[in-house]
């Protein structure tokens, strides 16, 4: 899954039309819209997150892309030792 965050999309019509044309180069794509967080998820097997990016950016929008949620929620990878990270 991408994640885009698009400051200038304010309203259902912009969402509306960062859809339409994600659509347009992925017909499958899934396309979730957060309009209060400013976020746009889409899920995509053909087109990739780059291309996704020049998409949204063809609709008038500036999108900026922003790390994967499902990897913040993964967990401490880096961390050693007790609960908090701190001892080793």
């Amino acid at each position: 899954m991408h994640t885009y965050r698009v400051d200038d999309m304010t309203c259902g019509h912009c969402a509306s039309t960062i859809t339409k044309y994600v659509r347009s180069a992925d017909s499958d794509a899934k396309v979730d819209v957060d309009l209060t967080r400013h976020l746009v998820r889409i899920e995509s097997a053909s087109v990739a997150a780059d291309e996704l990016l020049d998409v949204i950016t063809a609709a008038g929008y500036t999108p900026v892309q922003v790390a994967s949620e499902a990897k913040s929620e993964a967990g401490p990878s880096t961390r050693r030792g007790g609960c908090c990270g701190c001892c080793d």
